[in-house]
């Protein structure tokens, strides 16, 4: 496909260095600087110029565009870019908002503002951190198949149970296939003789309740609405990660310093206690006994309070600490300081976008260990390589470096195994190496 990206910031950057290699790619940004630097880094056409403006987006050929990518800073940008593209080609347009009350207006009214499909960074962020905070341990948390599939990525603590067994030994749920292992640098695909080290990274695949076992065994704990959860900062993705516990029989509370959005999240969150105080004040956070909470979720404005309220949280001895992370350059230096698990919003975005330049029907897309794997749910169409085949048949013709993690047929999971016949119309949910990516879409 030919891809127009508008804008070069985070999630811009992070869907040409995924795309470059796949398809034909033109960014379009108002930095001279910023246009010359892509060009030279990545295989794209740079255009310089406002992506309102008619006479820009003709230079970058939009005409000839099969995709336009609005991802500015902007909402009102993006949606305008949209707008101004459907008046001058055919190309399908996706624009990038955080507002939820603009993504709102177009969900009940898709002809609102001549946008095909809008993306919310906002509600992606907070349905990332519920997802994440469901499982004791988890570092990243996807469903597939409507729900009935989900994946998980755990880290191996040394204490863990895991530790220096086989995969075999670990005696998992039948409905579970641990889809890989990164090690360092390494990406191992396991058997079931493969060792599991402390500070092991396993993905693993299967119904909703396996996998939440694997959590309980790996951590050595559970979650459940008698948790006690913390969320620093009544922001958009704070407010909304309450309203998500709320919504599953939780009662969380919710800490912000300012009056009046403290005054507006009570009213508006009944479930919720919102108590008025600096999440990182110690003497606040101790008369509000956050020793005794299982998990912090620092959502606040800034990267900077984020990691001071989640260290501050653990000093405190808090079980576990998740943060909201701007700045994809310091989700590592989070996790080096002891945060659990760092959220970054354009990384959940750019992941969502990526999805539509498939060249295969795909579903759904999560991106793994900063693009180095990919979670792919697909649906068999009957001229697939793996339609009415055995797996031990039709993954001879897919690269090593693929497992068939799950499979929903007809809202019923099935456990992949090797005789197992995938057939036309099975959502399969496939583990890929994102170097054998290419290879892979050419065969299913």
């Amino acid at each position: 496909m030919r891809i127009t990206v508008v804008g070069a910031g985070e999630v811009g950057r992070a869907i040409a260095a995924t795309l470059a290699d796949l398809h034909e790619v033109v960014i379009v940004d108002g930095d001279e600087r910023v246009v010359d630097e892509l060009a030279y880094a990545y295989d794209v056409l740079a255009v310089h110029g406002d992506g309102r403006d008619i006479e820009t987006l003709r230079e970058a050929e939009i005409d000839r565009a099969d995709l336009v990518i609005a991802c500015t800073d902007d909402d009102e940008v993006n949606t305008v870019i949209c707008a101004t593209v459907t008046m001058i080609s055919d190309a399908f347009t996706i624009a990038r908002v955080r507002r939820r009350t603009l993504f709102e207006t177009w969900t009940a009214r898709p002809d609102a503002f001549g946008v095909d499909f809008m993306i919310c960074t906002d509600s992606l962020t907070s349905e990332a951190a519920f997802r994440i905070a469901g499982l004791p341990a988890a570092q990243e948390v996807d469903t597939f198949a409507n729900g009935l599939v989900r994946m998980a990525a755990f880290e191996v603590n040394p204490e863990s149970p895991f530790v220096d067994r086989t995969v075999r030994q670990i005696d998992l749920d039948r409905s579970v296939t641990v889809a890989a292992i990164f090690r360092d640098d390494e990406l191992v695909l396991p058997t079931g003789e493969t060792v599991i080290r402390a500070t092991d990274r396993i993905v693993v695949i299967g119904s909703a309740s396996g996998v939440t076992n694997v959590a309980n065994r790996i951590s050595l704990s559970s979650r459940s609405p008698t948790d006690e959860v913390v969320i620093a900062g009544a922001s958009e993705i704070g407010f909304q990660i309450a309203r998500l516990f709320e919504e599953h029989g939780y009662r969380p509370r919710l800490l912000e310093q300012d009056p009046d959005r403290a005054r507006n999240a009570a009213e508006a969150l009944p479930n919720t206690t919102v108590l008025e105080g600096d999440p990182a004040d110690v003497v606040f956070l101790e008369r509000e006994h956050i020793g005794d909470v299982d998990i912090v979720i620092a959502a606040l404005a800034s990267d900077e309070r984020n990691l001071l309220v989640s260290l501050v949280a653990r000093q405190f001895g808090v079980g576990e600490t998740i943060a909201i992370v701007e700045d994809r350059g310091y989700a590592d230096l989070f996790e080096a300081a002891g945060v659990d698990v760092t959220v970054n919003p354009r990384e959940e975005t750019a992941e969502e976008i990526i999805r539509f330049t498939r060249l295969i029907p795909t579903e759904k897309i999560v991106l793994l260990d900063h693009d180095r794997a990919e979670v792919i749910e697909i649906v068999v169409t009957e001229e697939s390589t793996l339609a009415d085949h055995e797996i031990r048949d039709s993954t001879a013709s897919l690269p090593d470096e693929v497992i068939i993690g799950a499979i929903a047929r007809s809202g019923e999971l099935v456990t992949p195994r090797g005789t197992t016949v995938i057939r036309p119309g099975d959502h399969v949910i496939l583990f890929v190496d994102t170097d054998v990516l290419e290879e892979v879409i050419e065969v299913i």
